[in-house]
């Protein structure tokens, strides 16, 4: 869908090597261990909770939880539908009280779901896509047991088990995940166009150990799609708007700027920027300057909030991060289709 970013990525996902593990035991022995503990902070899986409150619209659906652990993340007004998971882990399946039913089936070893066709309104997936060895073939298992305009939900974060998450998982940035999920449901050819969300760079909660450490909140990302087919007099879905904390007001923000060419700090993270040598014609652009002051502070909200920007604009997976010139008192963008990007040429 946008493989002007990543030309080969279609590829990549049909290269089986892509999809090897670190611990290659089998996986009903790792999932044996109960894990009844929280793998997001609260302010996190919050988000997910309002996430789906938001995105599932149909009026007492069908859901499963794909992967499922010991909590669901269903919003209040929905434990009272039909909730089925289907996990690895049959402790941790037992004590989700948000599900009405469970099933234990590794996903891995088959990737067929025991479920009738057109059997469910929603499907969600939360941080466990990372593991997925068949992604693809999983992926149009969802969109077989789904309704015509059903829901499927993928959320991920940046935390995982290294050992049974996938290599090229493993080996992509956070933003380039957005692709890669996107990318295995455009390779169904069973769901509409995809959406995502994106919650980063929040405080983490007050009661959170590691509160004031300077440590952002774990950020939530989300890709989704309904199944093609859908009725026109269906009920339409929301578009989930991103979540990017570090708003302040335009004269502090003015202020900050007038003073940058003391502070050389970034006036969206106040993080000092990074002398950037500049190369001969990057992106078709060309500066007399020698070096120029960029914010790299990849939880800086002017960067955070360009991944939704640019994609609400362009339909493209890129941002920007503040760029200071020196020589001429000037503040810009500069593009940046990774995180990696540009951090070659930086000499402080």
């Amino acid at each position: 869908m946008r493989n002007s970013v990543f030309p080969s990525l279609g590829d990549s996902l049909r290269n089986q090597a892509n999809f090897t593990r670190a611990d290659e035991q089998d996986d009903a022995l790792f999932y044996s261990r109960d894990r009844l503990v929280s793998h997001l902070d609260s302010l996190a899986s919050g988000t997910i909770v309002d996430l789906i409150d938001r995105l599932v619209v149909e009026e007492n659906p069908e859901i499963l939880d794909l992967m499922a652990s010991w909590d669901s993340h269903i919003p209040a007004r929905l434990r009272s539908c039909k909730i089925n998971g289907l996990g690895m882990n049959e402790t941790e399946l037992k004590q989700n009280r948000d599900l009405s039913e469970y099933v234990v089936h590794d996903l891995n070893r088959d990737g067929r779901l025991p479920f009738p066709d057109g059997s469910f309104d929603v499907v969600l997936n939360t941080v466990s896509v990372d593991y997925m060895t068949n992604p693809v073939e999983v992926f149009r298992e969802a969109a077989r047991i789904l309704k015509p305009g059903g829901l499927f939900l993928v959320v991920f974060s940046n935390r995982m088990f290294p050992e049974k998450a996938v290599k090229i998982w493993r080996e992509s940035s956070e933003e380039e995940r957005i692709l890669l999920v996107e990318e295995i449901f455009r390779e169904t050819g069973a769901f509409d166009a995809t959406e995502f969300f994106i919650s980063k760079g929040r405080p983490r909660p007050a009661d959170d150990k590691y509160a004031g450490s300077g440590t952002p909140s774990d950020p939530v990302y989300a890709v989704y799609a309904e199944k093609s087919g859908k009725d026109a007099s269906a009920k339409s879905r929301p578009r989930a708007r991103s979540i990017m904390e570090g708003e302040m007001n335009k004269e502090m923000l003015e202020t900050k700027k007038r003073r940058i060419h003391k502070t050389l700090e970034c006036p969206y993270c106040d993080e000092k920027m990074l002398k950037w040598a500049v190369p001969e014609n990057p992106f078709e652009a060309t500066w007399e300057n020698e070096y120029l002051y960029i914010c790299f502070n990849d939880n800086c909200p002017y960067y955070v909030r360009g991944w939704d920007h640019v994609y609400r604009t362009t339909s493209r997976i890129a941002s920007y991060r503040f760029m200071y010139n020196q020589e001429k008192d000037i503040c810009s963008p500069i593009p940046v289709p990774s995180a990696k990007a540009l951090r070659e040429s930086i000499i402080d």
